[in-house]
């Protein structure tokens, strides 16, 4: 997967390699460079702690992670006040799920189907595609996976299971191919879950820090879960973070047992501190409102393309820039992705779902890069209609 030149320097949206390519990054390591590639605020704020104290002592108190929790506190939606770290995505569900059957004394967790939340072996257990879980069962028990976006079935399962500690869902499934929720559908599954006395447990790994043109993609419904993940580009592009983030209500557990669920590194004054230079360079360059308007100029002018080209292009969707191509044929999309490496551009596949090409450049993107790359998409997408029986 991927080229076979080294990659050796990074700055923006470009990566470099050592033949002198010069690459337009819009496939984000998966959502990681929302800031772009070394975005030189958090690199320099970084360099800081580190020549200060790049690790902590665990003995005495760390002011970068008190600095971090508090800023999370005031940014997250509601009154999700506390906050553990550790150093991804995967963790911050592990955490999560733990959390939620300490909170609830209760064992069952509910998923969707094509979900992804970590590899690990809880993330893995509530993730969605059978294609990672099988070879690794028995994995956890009690956990019931339900179509996304169909509340009625949310209702069945919680219906027939009455051990449900929580319902663990990304607010746009991701590596499911950029699946976006019926309107309205996340108000409804808070509503069901506070009724039921069941947690809501939402994934923001790749969704949040401004990915889809909301700080939080759950502040789209004015939805406030129980317990948040945040990672991925929580660090800047800089450093790795995760964090789980929870309501004073379930925090409960972890006070009464602080040591009941502890990361060596998570939490490292070097990673808080870049974390707390994302949350400056998001506000200062005003990049939510910048991926809710670029996001919404390129995925109106993808579906107008899918109007004009349906035989190639099935539907273009997305939120923000969170966004996903579905092609109508095999071999369509992988045409695709090679024809914008020939241009010096990166983009890939979503990981659940081999028919959807992701768009995820950085929220500074250029609007002459951005336009490039639109550009080129509908390019690329022309070559394949004059050429539909090379497919078939």
């Amino acid at each position: 997967m991927g080229l076979g030149t080294e990659a050796i320097h990074a700055e923006g949206a470009y990566v470099y390699d050592n033949e002198g390519n010069a690459y337009l990054d819009f496939l984000g390591n998966f959502g990681v460079f929302n800031l772009g590639h070394c975005h030189p605020h958090v690199i320099e704020a970084v360099k800081k702690q580190l020549e200060k104290m790049p690790q902590t002592t665990r003995y005495l108190l760390d002011g970068p992670a008190g600095e971090l929790a508090e800023l999370l506190a005031q940014k997250t939606p509601g009154d999700l006040h506390y906050s553990f770290f550790c150093n991804s995505g995967t963790e911050a569900v592990e955490g999560a799920i733990k959390l939620a059957r300490l909170s609830t004394g209760k064992k069952g967790l509910v998923s969707t189907f094509n979900s992804f939340h970590g590899k690990t072996f809880g993330a893995l257990s509530v993730s969605g595609r059978e294609l990672f879980r099988q070879p690794c069962t028995p994995l956890l028990p009690e956990v019931e996976h339900i179509p996304f976006g169909d509340i009625r079935a949310l209702e069945q399962v919680v219906a027939e299971k009455k051990d449900l500690a929580a319902f663990i869902i990304e607010p746009i499934q991701g590596e499911g191919g950029v699946q976006l929720p019926p309107e309205g559908y996340l108000q409804q599954v808070q509503e069901i879950c506070r009724n039921e006395g069941i947690l809501l447990l939402l994934d923001e790994v790749q969704t949040g820090m401004g990915r889809t043109g909301y700080l939080f993609a759950c502040e789209r419904e004015s939805v406030v879960p129980d317990i948040l993940c945040l990672a991925k580009a929580l660090g800047g592009g800089v450093m790795p973070i995760g964090a789980v983030i929870g309501r004073p209500s379930v925090w409960e557990a972890f006070i009464e047992n602080p040591f009941i669920h502890t990361s060596t590194f998570g939490g490292n004054p070097l990673a808080c501190t870049a974390a707390i230079a994302t949350f400056e360079v998001i506000e200062k360059e005003r990049l939510v409102e910048k991926s809710r308007e670029k996001g919404a100029k390129a995925i109106a002018f993808l579906q107008n393309l899918s109007l004009e080209y349906p035989e190639v292009l099935k539907e273009a969707r997305g939120q923000g820039l969170l966004i996903g191509l579905e092609l109508a044929q095999d071999g369509m999309g992988g045409y695709i992705i090679k024809r914008m490496v020939d241009e010096k551009v990166i983009v890939g596949y979503t990981l659940n779902n081999s028919s959807v090409i992701r768009l995820e450049p950085p929220l500074n993107i250029a609007e002459e890069e951005l336009d490039k790359v639109l550009c080129l998409t509908e390019k690329f997408i022309k070559e394949i209609a004059e050429n539909l029986e090379d497919f078939r």
